[in-house]
């Protein structure tokens, strides 16, 4: 059995491969900066033809346990092994697949969505209105029932994105949606309606966000709402996102969006809940206005 191979049940296997590609790396530049890399060759002229020899054969060393184990190479393994164990905790468990399809990125986005208002609102110890995230940032397209671990939850959003929260006018929370709908972003706190045109492209039609009663509400152009996103949509968003910049009382959380849903999958556990699917038609396509050609989009 390979040496490495054979600690994976109680080492961090994946600390182990990055450690080796390191030193791996490593090697190489030192051949390079001591001038003990190979120099490409130089022209010469041609020599008489010699009977080909068989290449000779190098000296082949089985790597089992018996192979003592390196000091130095488990002193840097030692400080990756814990990050890596955390990995494996189970923080909840998951009922159905979250799939990530359609428009708001399906059931995936919903997650998330979810689980970005609700954390924020405990942070601030208010509700939170409406809570908007790309879908690009959602980097699994499926998480299949079971157990969830925290490896899922880093695979699903691998970047250090933070919460933030900011307040938008009712008007602008409309403009906000408006690019929601058009970009097909995950967001959680409204019910939108939209239609799909000739071009395939998608417009909002209409849209009603629900109170801290679960009742839904017009949304007021001249009203307040308070608005959770990530740091990057309001830093490195672009034009498209321009209207979360015009927002006032923007307001770090000091939580990353992977950490704040590990926090709202371990609370979910410990009040007895499982993670599931919630396709709860926050999305409404207007079919009598809209050009479908063949099947229509997974809401």
């Amino acid at each position: 059995m390979n040496k490495f191979a054979s600690k994976t049940a109680g080492t961090a296997t994946l600390a182990t491969i990055s450690v080796l590609w390191l030193l791996l790396g490593a090697a190489v530049v030192s051949a390079q900066s001591t001038g003990t890399a190979t120099a490409p060759a130089k022209p010469q002229a041609p020599t008489p033809a010699r009977t080909a020899e068989p290449p000779p054969r190098g000296t082949e060393t089985l790597v089992d346990s018996s192979i003592a184990d390196d000091p130095n190479v488990e002193k840097m393994l030692g400080a990756y092994s814990p990050k890596v164990r955390e990995l494996e905790v189970v923080v909840g468990k998951l009922t159905g697949e979250l799939k990530k399809t359609g428009i708001g990125a399906g059931g995936l986005g919903n997650f998330v969505a979810d689980g970005m208002r609700v954390q924020a609102s405990q942070k601030l110890g208010k509700p939170i209105d409406l809570a908007v995230m790309n879908g690009g940032g959602l980097r699994r397209n499926t998480i299949g029932e079971g157990e969830l671990r925290a490896l899922d939850i880093f695979e699903l959003l691998p970047f250090e994105n933070a919460l933030v929260t900011l307040d938008l006018t009712g008007e602008q929370v409309m403009k906000l949606l408006g690019v929601v709908i058009s970009s097909r972003e995950a967001q959680s706190g409204t019910r939108i309606t939209y239609r799909i045109k000739a071009d395939k492209s998608t417009e909002l039609e209409s849209a009603k966000w629900w109170d801290k009663d679960g009742q839904e509400r017009t949304i007021d152009s001249t009203a307040t709402y308070s608005v959770v996103t990530i740091d990057y949509l309001v830093n490195v968003g672009g034009a498209r996102y321009a209207v979360l910049r015009e927002g006032k009382n923007l307001r770090p959380l000091g939580i990353t969006l992977r950490d704040s849903m590990i926090a709202f999958v371990k609370s979910e556990t410990a009040a007895g809940r499982d993670i599931k699917p919630n396709l709860d038609g926050r999305y409404v396509l207007d079919r009598e206005n809209s050009v479908i050609t063949g099947e229509a989009p997974p809401q």
